[in-house]
């Protein structure tokens, strides 16, 4: 248990780092080029920004997914425990420890970018209304709506694919990820995650601190419906065991023994040596 809570931590804090720290990063480029609404290539660095913010996160989990993924599950994130939690794949023990961690390590990530960019003012937490990129369109019901959506999917496509173990679950997972975060970051800077938005939020406080609420409730309950829809539509729907293959006509085992009994029978015969 303790290597999997080790690797929730890791996993988090470095979510944290890649992810949000790809968003402050571009931020301060944008400030150090003195970039403003009336700057023609503001828009296309917006929309080149969001694509690079989306697959710093995507990358990063698909990472965490093929190396911390084989001790822990590599869940990071308590919304998608919740969901394993509902589906029966771990109990509330473990579910809680596994939260506690994964909180601790995204409080890590948000130090350490505080300590790599010498603030907190600007650490990725997420937002709505002055605080999004849409500005006063996204509205609190909105921002919920938007996160409970993204964290349905992305919470379902998880529970999906880790039914069994496949070499591709990694990049399917990621480039969910990737997806979500492509669509949500105008509206929330997407977070999908209750860990990852805590530990910026309690930093950087003010407005991020009191918006908190929605990136903790929307994704437990876009988690806890994908898990429901998981359990009673999808898992219902699938074959207990793999199938078998199909097998060959009964003939042709017994093609093979007559074969092995013709060849049994069959007298060795040694070539004689001729003398000259």
């Amino acid at each position: 248990m303790v290597k999997k809570l080790i690797s929730e931590f890791v996993g988090t804090m470095l979510l944290v780092i890649f992810g949000c720290g790809t968003a402050v990063a571009l931020s301060q480029v944008y400030v150090q080029a003195g970039a403003s609404a009336s700057d023609t290539g503001l828009l296309t660095s917006m929309y080149g920004g969001i694509v690079l913010i989306a697959l710093a996160f995507g990358l990063v989990l698909t990472a965490l997914v093929y190396t911390i993924g084989k001790v822990s599950g590599c869940h990071v994130n308590p919304a998608i425990s919740f969901a394993c939690l509902i589906d029966g794949r771990m109990g509330i023990k473990e579910f809680v420890i596994y939260v506690v961690a994964q909180i601790l390590g995204g409080i890590g990530g948000a130090l350490i970018l505080s300590w790599i960019f010498a603030s907190t003012t600007a650490l990725g937490a997420n937002g709505y209304g002055d605080a999004s990129v849409l500005g006063t369109i996204t509205t609190p019901t909105i921002a919920f709506l938007i996160e409970a959506i993204l964290t349905f999917i992305f919470a379902l496509v998880v529970l999906s694919v880790t039914k069994r173990e496949h070499p591709s679950n990694g990049i399917i997972i990621g480039l969910t990820l990737t997806l979500v975060h492509l669509f949500g970051i105008p509206f929330t800077g997407t977070s999908v995650n209750p860990a990852r938005s805590i530990g910026p939020a309690i930093l950087t406080k003010g407005v991020a601190l009191s918006q908190l609420w929605v990136f903790i409730l929307a994704p437990l309950v876009g988690a806890a419906l994908a898990a429901l829809f998981y359990k009673f539509v999808i898992s219902s729907s699938e074959p207990d065991e793999m199938p078998e293959p199909p097998h060959r006509p009964e003939v042709m085992y017994e093609d093979k023994e007559e074969i092995v009994e013709k060849t049994a029978r069959k007298p060795r015969t040694t070539k004689k040596s001729s003398k000259k």
